[in-house]
């Protein structure tokens, strides 16, 4: 088991949402758009996981836009697809157990 795992949910949608190259506003609006509006980043949070997600080499700075402050761009690595993959098979079992677990009671 990977010692990163779980993930958070804002974290798994964070890395989602840069599958394209994208910015902070667009991040938060990708992820509540994705969510239904279930889930909404606030900027601290954002910016938090960006850091840390940075440090972990799951994403990286694509581009900076040096005019209009500094809007800077990220988008995810192949560190970072890795562990969306195995979060993804950690929430298949999870889903699958819980399947068989209802179907015995039912």
């Amino acid at each position: 088991m990977n010692k990163d795992l779980p993930l958070t949910e804002g974290v798994f949608y964070i890395l989602l949402a840069l599958i394209k190259p994208n910015h902070g506003y667009g991040i938060i609006q990708d992820v509540e758009h994705l969510t239904s509006g279930r889930l909404v980043l606030g900027a601290g949070t954002l910016y938090g996981a960006i850091n840390t997600m940075l440090d972990k080499g799951w994403i990286k700075l694509y581009s900076e836009e040096v005019a209009s402050r500094k809007k800077k761009e990220y988008i995810i690595t192949n560190a970072g697809k890795d562990i969306m993959k195995l979060e993804t098979e950690r929430l298949e079992e999870l889903i699958r157990n819980s399947k068989i677990a209802l179907e015995d009671r039912i």
